[in-house]
């Protein structure tokens, strides 16, 4: 699939979120001055993917005080990610993408490499939307580890 570039439209999308809820990107924008951080993870409560998220929901005070909202996307279903969330206290949305729909639109499924095994799976991705929902960043093949930080940096959030 196509990576996102900055400077295109973001693709919208509305999904189930781990509330029980919905979340779209129309609404996140609409709400945030400065953007929606959309970051993507392969699955819900495997060590990587807690670290990231824990590092989102320990910088979120930060993010939204600068004017971003923060949306985890992963194809794992509803229920998995509410005992995500509850295990780990995350207070932003986790969305449930599990035909993989939007994760394909953002570029963030496809062809990768673990441990010498090719798969087809998500790519950790994080993707800055801006309010008028264009794209000002765009990461693909992310660390779990320390990724929230530089994002940080780049942002200029302190």
């Amino acid at each position: 699939m196509p990576r996102l570039q900055p400077g295109e439209n973001a693709p919208d999308f509305t999904l189930p979120t781990a509330d029980g809820g919905q979340v779209s990107l129309a609404d996140l924008r609409a709400d945030a001055a400065k953007g929606v951080v959309v970051y993507f993870y392969p699955a819900a409560s495997t060590p990587g993917c807690t670290t990231e998220a824990c590092d989102f929901r320990d910088s979120l005070a930060a993010l939204r005080g600068a004017g971003y909202a923060v949306v985890g996307i992963s194809p794992d279903p509803v229920d998995k990610l509410a005992t995500f969330a509850a295990a780990e206290s995350l207070t932003f949305p986790l969305a449930s993408d599990p035909d993989h729909a939007v994760l394909e639109a953002y570029g963030a499924w496809g062809e990768r490499k673990n441990y010498g095994r090719t798969y087809v799976g998500v790519i950790r991705s994080t993707v800055v939307v801006d309010p008028d929902g264009t794209v000002s960043l765009a990461q693909y093949n992310v660390k779990a580890t320390g990724h929230v930080a530089r994002l940080r940096k780049q942002l200029a959030v302190a």
